[in-house]
């Protein structure tokens, strides 16, 4: 399934000759088009395919996981202008919408904390305040919430492995019929970690997802199918698995590590 067919520049204005408009995919970018359910941007560090992805979350309007909504995030200004300045061409409207970066997830961890704490503190305040039925009505409503988000994120959220938990958050949060825009997933994941991931995608692909991924991962890059989108080339283009240059650079150092350890 996809949801996001295209994006196009359509600003009829000069657009400025600063950051993220100056950066060489960017600024070389006409229009990109979306083939897959699965899409991988790749390229080197800086060359722009998180800035894309975070310009795409801004123009879709995607709510986000632990941190601020993007389009009040004043360190995604110049996303948002990029944004404004893009057409969106869009083929059904998704269920849900999601953009997750790797980094958030332990500012989204003390998130789920301080909401576990602060319904605990208030079921006390109401155990002291109220009594009777209105107690009863008040403490079960704290106590209800709370439960909830232990179901979804455990009794303690810090209880479990960066990548544990980063694991478990997208499995609660990705539901049939989406858009998922995750950025550099990869970081928190050990590589048989970024193998369950590659099968969290395939489970919600085949019920009607659609994932946008910025990597430097060639495990993920290897998911059947799957557009990769190289941004080391002006304009954007696609790639194969085997041609991209971390793939290459991966294989090369597992073949013969000797070769690249003695030249450090």
């Amino acid at each position: 399934m996809l949801y996001l067919k295209s994006l196009q520049i359509t600003s009829a204005n000069a657009l400025p000759d600063e950051f993220p408009f100056n950066v060489p995919a960017i600024e070389a970018l006409d229009s990109l088009d979306f083939l897959a359910p699965v899409t991988f941007f790749v390229g080197e560090n800086g060359s722009g395919k998180s800035t894309l992805l975070e310009t795409i979350a801004c123009g879709l309007r995607c709510p986000t996981i632990g941190r601020t909504d993007v389009n009040l995030d004043d360190a995604l200004a110049g996303q948002q202008q990029l944004a404004r300045a893009m057409r969106f061409s869009r083929a059904h409207n998704p269920r849900i919408k999601l953009f997750f970066r790797a980094e958030d997830a332990i500012g989204f961890t003390r998130t789920v904390k301080q909401q576990m704490l602060e319904l605990s503190h208030l079921e006390a305040h109401y155990e002291d305040t109220l009594d009777g039925y209105a107690q009863q009505l008040a403490t079960g409503a704290m106590r209800g919430q709370k439960a909830s988000l232990e179901k979804r994120y455990g009794e303690n959220p810090d209880g479990r492995s960066h990548g544990e938990w980063f694991l478990n958050v997208i499995q609660q949060r990705i539901h049939p019929g989406g858009l998922y825009l995750l950025d550099e997933p990869e970081t928190p994941l050990s590589p048989i970690h970024q193998l369950s991931l590659l099968s969290i995608i395939k489970d919600s692909v085949a019920q009607r997802c659609q994932f946008i991924i910025a990597t430097h991962s060639p495990i993920l890059m290897a998911f059947k199918d799957a557009s990769i989108l190289s941004f080391d080339h002006q304009p954007i283009a696609q790639i194969a698995w085997q041609d991209v240059e971390h793939v290459a650079i991966t294989r090369a150092f597992l073949n013969d590590p000797e070769s690249f350890l003695r030249h450090l």
